[in-house]
């Protein structure tokens, strides 16, 4: 979600040439004070996400509200910095009904700020914004010096209590219906993306500049970002008549923290420039018979690996012992009968599983590993076992996985 603030900054502030002007004073700070900052100049906003699940649902009370979906954290970081930032909960699922009647309260008082009149609260409001302030006494670990400490009975809100939670709601906004987070990676691109792709006129796939975008949020919010100094230590810092540091120094320590508008326009002209560069590795075409046959059976690619490796070890083992070992062929063909057994009675077992394919391959596995040693020839093991019924099916000899259609057969021609 804040790669999608930092694209929508990104997006308000280009002009009629597609391009950033290059004075401009945007930037997103991740996990510093909130989950992120939105910075504009001298304006800033606090910004709080909370996924919730379905199992969780909306925030039905104005205690869960304040406490989990982290407006009291919000309400302490606004007044630690002297109410000067507007502040934002994003979440999935939305408020209650009887939560609605404080965002209510809320609208209203930004109603009365925006057009810079008193914010005087009307009078069907007064109950959710004396509950919201109850709330904020209990859950708030920042309160203001001022304000009465939580205690049973609970005090009751006074007037300067009351007129700054009002400072407060007046610039809080709750965002809610965004996508879960389980469906966010595959709507991101063409929520956040294409508004940017149709501005820019832009024919290409909006998974690539999401991609380039997302990546750069994804480090920074993990404190990963480059640092000019790396990990070279701070020498002198504290020096004698030293002094503290300005705004300037400070943001230069959060660097690695901080996307700028630079930042997002690099990544969105390479995504541009090279857009097959941020998508995901095609899937390795599979050339072999044993491996279409895997493949359409619906086995993973780990084990179609071990599964053609371990065919060509079988190979190699019988190719040396034929080499020196008159007697290799007529145990080799004993081998080869004992394995289409196995390979049958795994078939039969796993007809009516869905996948056949990884239900045969784990059964053929225990049946090998139960092989007595008297069927099992000097220098084998049950893993090169599996690589004979492996070569089997891959030569035609055996088919446990799913008879071939026409298209396999040319995929693996």
């Amino acid at each position: 979600m804040a790669a999608a603030d930092g694209l929508r900054l990104y997006l308000d502030a280009l002009d009629d040439n597609g391009r950033p002007p290059q004075d401009i004073d945007s930037r997103i700070v991740c996990e510093y004070q909130e989950d992120w900052a939105a910075v504009d100049g001298d304006a800033v906003e606090l910004v709080s996400a909370k996924h919730r699940d379905v199992t969780t649902g909306p925030f039905t009370t104005v205690n869960s509200l304040a406490d989990a979906g982290g407006v009291a954290h919000l309400f302490g970081r606004w007044h630690a910095l002297s109410e000067t930032p507007s502040c934002r909960m994003v979440t999935t699922f939305g408020l209650s009904p009887e939560v609605q009647k404080l965002e209510k309260a809320w609208e209203k008082l930004r109603e009365l700020r925006l057009a810079q009149q008193p914010l005087a609260v009307p009078e069907e409001h007064r109950k959710p914004v004396a509950d919201l302030c109850q709330a904020l006494r209990s859950y708030c670990k920042e309160l203001p010096p001022a304000w009465a400490p939580a205690a049973k009975p609970m005090p009751s809100p006074t007037d300067a209590e009351i007129a700054q939670v009002v400072r407060f709601m007046a610039v809080l906004d709750v965002e809610g219906g965004k996508p879960p987070r389980d469906h966010l990676a595959y709507a991101a691109a063409n929520m956040y993306v294409r508004p940017l792709c149709d501005y820019l006129q832009l024919t290409i796939d909006p998974e690539s500049i999401w991609s380039a975008v997302h990546d750069i949020f994804y480090a920074r919010i993990r404190k990963a970002g480059r640092m000019p100094t790396g990990k070279l230590p701070a020498v002198l810092a504290y020096r004698v008549g030293a002094t503290s540091p300005d705004a300037t120094q400070l943001e230069r320590a959060l660097i690695n923290r901080i996307v700028t508008l630079e930042d997002i326009d690099t990544a969105v002209r390479t995504a541009i420039s090279q857009p097959h560069g941020y998508r995901p590795l095609p899937r390795l075409q599979r050339t072999t018979k044993l491996a279409v046959k895997m493949s359409a059976g619906q086995c993973p690619d780990n084990s179609i690996e071990r599964a053609e490796h371990l065919a060509q070890e079988y190979r190699d083992f019988w190719r040396e012992e034929r080499s020196g070992n008159p007697t290799a062929r007529a145990a080799q063909a004993r081998l080869d009968r004992y394995l289409l057994r196995i390979s049958d009675e795994a078939t039969q077992s796993t007809l009516a599983e869905a996948l056949r394919g990884p239900a045969f391959w784990r059964e053929v596995q225990r049946l090998l590993a139960a092989s007595p040693a008297a069927d099992i020839p000097s220098g084998m093991d049950p893993e090169l076992l599996l690589g004979g019924i492996c070569d089997h099916s891959g030569s035609s000899q055996a088919r446990p996985w799913r008879p071939l259609r026409v298209t396999d057969t040319l995929r693996a021609s």
